[in-house]
């Protein structure tokens, strides 16, 4: 299983609104980055993602699960980008922020530190441990 990290403006798609979604999920469109949308072909059904609220919140709020791997997203006119469907898995008990994340030197080199625009992105094994523990969750 690999984990990766997904950004969304919580006035444009919330947590609770994927929460909302249910089992079915929804997909995950409107990725208009080269990086990242090679970071969505490259999930596979059953990935983990971290739900991250970029802009208001920054925060890690939730764990969600690729559910469909990428297939053309019916939101771009031009046919380059993909989405993949992602539903709910589970809140984190604390939500974990931007600057708690900047503050811990173990997660210096964590995507969302270093490429902070980047909408899609992987995390490691170890980040994904860290960050679930300081969320009061286990990594499972």
């Amino acid at each position: 299983m690999a984990y990766w990290l997904v950004k969304s403006e919580p006035s444009v798609w919330s947590w609770d609104q994927q929460v909302a979604k249910g089992a079915k999920g929804e997909a995950w469109t409107g990725v208009r980055n080269y990086t990242a949308r090679q970071n969505l072909v490259n999930m596979k059904k059953g990935d983990k993602a971290f739900f991250y609220h970029s802009n208001e919140g920054k925060e890690i709020v939730g764990i969600a699960e690729i559910i469909k791997e990428a297939y053309p997203d019916p939101t771009d006119k031009t046919e380059k980008f993909v989405c993949v469907d992602i539903k709910a898995d589970k809140p984190l008990k604390t939500p974990v922020t931007m600057a708690a994340i900047k503050a811990d030197k173990k997660l210096a080199d964590m995507a969302l530190v270093k490429y902070s625009r980047l909408s899609v992105q992987p995390v490691t094994a170890e980040e994904w441990k860290l960050v679930c523990k300081m969320g009061g969750m286990s990594s499972s």
